[in-house]
């Protein structure tokens, strides 16, 4: 599950533990790659604006409660390494338990959406409808032909993973903090396998075969868009081995206690020490950086869209309490003066240019995919989460009428565009995680110190 990347050789120090606190972040300064922005600059905002508003938010009905099929059958392989340790396992939500679930939101008369009504819902007429409403399940050729051109249209747009179907029977909402991102004990061949297939199997792949991704050295020869594929993917598998760093289960000092959860800083050096990483640590830790700014950027040009949201939380009062804070929230991300610049991505109109976007999208799409692979429930309910969330936000950034800084969209024009609550929720979620990444490098930094 170690992504091999650039050797680090940056020790001064001789105090033994001041050595391996300077090995292993000895990248985390001075530019992001393939940016402008700097690490102590995102250190700063995530710590200190970022990281405050966020934990606050997603601890909302709105942002806690996550719709996904956990049952979807792997399209690759035949999985029969299924985690039976009870970390893996994730307690699913009654429908009856989540405020909004099955709850018309009657958008058309907003004032009433917290009625009796409007939550239980009209029942009188529920037996006359169904011996009136006998189903005509038949489709004129007409409407067959519509249905064709609305999937050719669907197909065509810049969805960047494979979304499950919310009408599925086996879809069903989870409370992410009832089922947190953290240590489970699912290793071994099927991980290390999904990691495999997510690096080797369905990225650009450098003219020489690699374990788990390029080296930097290797990057260094390919396009902007294949690193950027590379980088985000590697921030993304760095901030989840740093929550499982965090969020480590010890066993209890005696045997009548219960066990503990907290940061396993010997299991961090493991796997960013460059002495215990192959050298490679410290530029996956800066990956970490990457990932965020791409995701920020797309909270960025995604806010005028997210402003105008009605964010539905199924309590009264709390809708204007959401929005607000989310209105605060986007109003730090757009403040912040270095974005990453989407523009320079996938420059001119030439016939390989459009090749080169096509296979970008199509390969983070099979990644979506490989989350339904994973062993452990709980791991493939974040696994699923956090692609999708990076997955709407490259929708976002390759959206619009245009790219770069000052382009943005809007709910204005949803028939252009649009965002489903899955995929908001998914969105914060996921910079969420990388947000908690960041800030919790502080407290490793004091930690082995």
């Amino acid at each position: 599950m170690l992504l091999p990347l650039l050797v680090c050789h940056c020790v001064t120090t001789t105090n033994w533990s001041d050595k391996v606190s300077d090995a292993c972040f000895c990248k985390l300064q001075g530019e992001v790659d393939d940016c402008s922005c700097k690490v102590e600059s995102l250190d700063s905002l995530n710590n200190n604006k970022i990281y405050p508003r966020l934990k606050s938010l997603m601890t909302n009905n709105y942002f806690k409660y996550f719709k996904v099929n956990l049952k979807k059958r792997c399209p690759f392989w035949t999985d029969d390494s299924r985690c039976a340790m009870k970390d893996c396992h994730v307690n699913v939500c009654e429908p009856d338990s989540v405020p909004f679930a099955d709850k018309k939101e009657n958008k058309q008369e907003p004032e009433n959406k917290y009625s009796k009504e409007a939550q239980n819902g009209n029942h009188a007429n529920c037996e006359e409808e169904r011996e009136l409403g006998a189903l005509d399940t038949s489709l004129s050729d007409e409407s067959k032909k519509k249905f064709r051109e609305w999937k050719a249209y669907d197909d065509s747009l810049d969805m960047f993973c494979e979304i499950d179907d919310e009408h599925s029977a086996d879809v069903q909402y989870v409370d992410l903090l009832k089922n947190p991102e953290r240590y489970t004990g699912y290793k071994g061949a099927s991980p290390r396998r999904i990691w495999r297939s997510v690096y080797e199997e369905n990225c650009f792949k450098p003219a020489k075969p690699v374990a788990y991704g390029p080296r930097d050295d290797k990057l260094s020869s390919m396009c902007l868009e294949k690193r950027t594929f590379y980088r985000l993917i590697s921030g993304l598998h760095t901030s989840i081995n740093i929550h499982l760093c965090d969020q480590y289960l010890f066993p209890s000092i005696n045997a009548f206690g219960p066990p503990e959860w907290g940061p396993n800083v010997k299991e961090f050096k493991k796997r960013f020490d460059p002495e215990t990483s192959d050298g490679q640590g410290p530029q996956r830790l800066k990956n970490l950086y990457f990932a965020y700014l791409v995701e920020l950027r797309a909270l960025a040009k995604a806010a005028p869209y997210l402003e105008q949201e009605e964010f539905f939380t199924g309590t009264f009062g709390h809708d204007d309490e959401v929005r607000l804070a989310v209105h605060d929230f986007l109003q730090v991300v757009r403040e912040f003066p270095e974005h990453f610049d989407e523009s320079k991505l996938f420059q001119g109109n030439s016939a390989q240019t459009k090749k080169l976007k096509i296979e970008f999208r199509d390969h983070f799409r099979n990644i979506s995919r490989i989350m339904d692979c994973v062993g452990c429930d709980k791991c493939k309910l974040w696994g699923k989460l956090q692609v999708l969330g990076m997955g709407t936000a490259l929708k976002i950034l390759f959206s619009g009428s245009s790219m770069g800084l000052a382009s943005t969209v809007s709910a204005d024009f949803k028939a252009d565009f649009q965002l489903t609550r899955t995929e908001i929720v998914a969105l914060f979620n996921a910079f969420g995680r990388l947000s908690s990444s960041i800030y919790a490098l502080e407290n490793f930094r004091a930690l082995m110190r």
